[in-house]
């Protein structure tokens, strides 16, 4: 009888560390992965798939950029929902650049050769909303 106590105390004792040894992996794999940075110019943060972030215009971060005539602009999605860049406006898109959907982390990049205002926006959420100037 107290043959079995024990065992049934050690298999327990195992299974407890066994659990807690998968969770605090489970932790790791989470913090690695929200540790990711990819660098941009521009930056979808967390958050912006949903409607509001055009009230304080930080959909896209900076909304507006001014850059020199043949510089590239790189855009990253930091947000864990899908998002595009795609020039003109929601209603009247252009055909001059589209990311396509850029996945979480994913970034998209496009030289601008021409002096000008380039809008863009997301085909996604329409309330996302930027501006390239070309200068």
């Amino acid at each position: 009888m107290i043959k079995k106590i024990v065992i049934m105390s050690i298999v327990i004792v195992l299974i407890v560390i066994l659990v807690l040894s998968i969770s605090s992996n489970s932790d790791k794999k989470n913090t690695e992965t929200s540790d990711l940075v990819v660098e941009g110019d521009v930056i979808m943060p967390t958050k912006v798939s949903r409607p509001g972030c055009e009230v304080q215009d930080i959909c896209y971060i900076p909304s507006s950029i001014v850059i020199e005539k043949g510089k590239q602009v790189t855009w990253v999605n930091q947000d864990s929902a899908f998002h595009s860049v795609t020039s003109g406006f929601y209603d009247e898109p252009t055909e001059l650049f589209d990311s396509g959907h850029l996945d979480p982390f994913e970034s998209f990049y496009f030289t601008f050769d021409e002096s000008g205002t380039y809008d863009y926006f997301c085909t996604l959420h329409p309330w996302m909303r930027g501006q390239v100037i070309v200068e």
